[in-house]
């Protein structure tokens, strides 16, 4: 690109140089009002400022780097036999104790070892509530230590803290090309040539119609200057920039401008279920007894015998009595009914907890609950049988929880013309009613984990694109199957690897947020081309002469061409600049 300036501005001289040469040497004092030294300056000097500018803006869209980088402390309080030693953090070795007091910065990311406390840890999930912390808990550099004195034991140091990857995730997607910024490339190679050819065509041109080499110089050298295509080669990789540095704002990891841009295509959303729309963490929802049994003492036992049991709906119903403050009863006799549920004894009372099946292989009639058990179960609960005495005295049902986010982030993304899918190993039932609870039309259910991407793979082969939300490691596969992956950042490493884009926070708003943000970028880079593609094709003819030709009017001085082209690369930079002000459209 610099190659037309350096044409014009070299010629400009030389041509000067030898105007100097004709008027010493040959007494030619005509040519004296040839010389172009201050122009080729004044050229220069321009187009310095406007690359001064630039880097202004670009500085500026550096910013959510800056911030990023300027969250973690810059030493770190070490515990040594009976000594506080405060280090740089350049110094923090894995398996260093580290102090931090209440109000400190957490240095590094490590496991507690003593201590309790509340964490702040909005800056990299973006939670406002603090987050209780105590022994054998992850912490992580940067967050905030509210209330408690900390010890932990530091497990991630230097580039490997999640802080480091988050910064250099967003580094490279900035500094990394999207494919639409390929075709000002290829213009730019093309364009270049054609430029040089157009403005000697031109320059001849004039010389020939006036035998005037100053004028035809003149045209050339505005003609190879106004060309320029700087506006050309910032309007995309600013954008990127300032649309990758803006996610990070919001929790939103793109890691590179390939998937900025390939998420402003995305029609169809396929989300997992369990722990993306889901919680992932089962929970009591609803305790249905009989008249001879009220909820607690029935809680009370269910839980007693289900301590002792490793399934996630027992632990389940043992969170809840540990919420209610329930003293848990001695067990004897406690049995684990493979695929069945649990048999236990309890104050002499001989106590059955299970499934449907489990009722069924015993012989046990539900009664006047049969109603409350198919209600349940058409909510997509899973109803725990509780048996006393080899009588049914209630149900305890469990249920994933569904996500706060998931139902408004979902009706927002079908507002925004997108098809949202969920995809489950669970039965259709359960799939049906979790999916009529958040709004969602299309349930793949029953699907193995190793056959996710096999689904995505059948939506692709609709001619649709599609992007993956999951957390998990059996999500890997199908998230690099889709056109775009987005992993949630609670989720496991794998997941994290797999994915195009990583959600900072749990919160499935940030899915449209992100769809959002990629329209918004691609609608700015368009913006962007399109006005440097059009200042181009107004200022060479004019440049080349046209209006004096046409109309007998002025030509484009040379100083005037660099200070329009300059102007032309801020006002693309400025333009770009405007994704700053993004907000995300939760009302849509």
């Amino acid at each position: 690109m610099d190659s037309l300036i350096a044409i014009g501005t070299s010629a400009a001289v030389l041509y000067s140089l030898w105007a100097s040469y004709d008027t010493i040497f040959n007494q030619n004092f005509g040519s004296i009002n040839n010389l172009y030294f201050e122009s080729a300056g004044v050229i220069i000097a321009l187009i310095l400022l406007g690359k001064t500018l630039e880097a202004i803006s670009k500085g500026k869209t550096s910013e959510a780097i800056k911030k990023l980088m300027g969250l973690a402390p810059k030493t770190a309080t070490v515990i040594q036999g009976d000594k506080e030693i405060e280090i740089p953090i350049d110094e923090v070795e894995i398996g260093h104790v580290i102090l931090v007091r209440p109000g400190g910065k957490i240095p590094v990311d490590g496991v507690i070892t003593e201590g309790h406390s509340a964490v702040d840890e909005s800056m990299l999930t973006g939670e406002s509530l603090p987050i209780d912390k105590k022994p054998g808990d992850k912490i992580f550099a940067a967050t905030i230590n509210k209330n408690g004195l900390l010890h932990f034991e530091a497990t991630k140091v230097g580039s490997d803290t999640a802080l480091a990857q988050i910064i250099k995730l967003v580094e490279d997607a900035q500094g990394s090309k999207a494919p639409i910024a390929a075709m000002a490339d290829i213009v730019s190679g093309v364009f270049v040539p054609v430029v040089c050819v157009f403005a000697l065509a031109a320059a001849v041109a004039w010389y020939w119609y006036t035998k005037d080499v100053a004028l035809a110089l003149t045209i050339f050298i505005s003609v190879l200057i106004i060309a320029c295509p700087c506006a050309l080669g910032l309007a995309t990789p600013t954008a990127i920039m300032v649309g990758t540095g803006k996610g990070a704002e919001y929790g939103i990891l793109f890691k590179g401008g390939e998937a900025l841009e390939i998420t402003h295509k995305i029609d169809t959303i396929v989300f997992d279920k369990t722990g993306t729309i889901t919680e992932g963490k089962p929970e009591v929802t609803d305790i249905v007894i009989t008249r001879e049994i009220d909820e607690k003492r029935l809680l009370l036992l269910s839980a007693s015998a289900e301590k002792g049991s490793e399934h996630p709906l027992g632990e389940a119903i043992v969170r809840k009595a540990e919420e209610e403050k329930l003293e848990f009863l001695p067990v004897i006799n406690f049995q684990a009914l493979t695929g069945l549920g649990i048999e236990a004894e309890i104050e002499g009372i001989h106590l059955y907890a299970g499934n449907r099946k489990l009722m069924n292989e015993k012989g046990i009639s539900l009664g006047e609950l049969e109603s409350d058990s198919d209600r349940l179960a058409g909510e997509g609960k899973t109803p725990m049988y509780i048996v006393l005495d080899d009588k049914l005295a209630g149900i305890i049902a469990v249920a994933d929880v569904v996500k706060k986010s998931s139902e408004e982030a979902i009706k927002v993304l079908r507002n925004m013309g997108i098809t949202v899918a969920m995809i489950t190993g669970d039965n259709l039932k359960t799939a049906n009613a979790i999916a009529k609870q958040v709004g969602i039309d299309r349930v793949l259910a029953e699907v193995l984990p190793q056959d996710k991407s096999h689904e995505v793979k059948k939506l692709q082969e609709e001619n649709r694109k599609v992007a993956m939300v999951g957390d998990g490691i059996n999500d890997a596969p199908a998230l690099v199957q889709a056109d775009i992956g987005i992993a949630i950042g609670s989720g496991t490493d794998v997941a994290m690897e797999s994915a195009d884009i990583v959600l900072m926070r749990s919160d499935l708003m940030d899915v449209p947020t992100a769809i959002q943000l990629s329209r918004s970028t691609i609608r700015n880079i368009k913006q962007n081309l399109f006005w440097a593609f059009a200042y181009n094709t107004a200022g060479i003819p004019v440049a080349a002469g046209v209006l004096r030709f046409l109309f007998g009017g002025p030509l484009l001085d040379p100083i005037l061409a660099a200070a329009a082209m300059s102007l032309s690369s801020v006002s693309v930079l400025t333009n770009a600049l405007r994704l700053r002000g993004f907000r995300p459209n939760r009302s849509i």
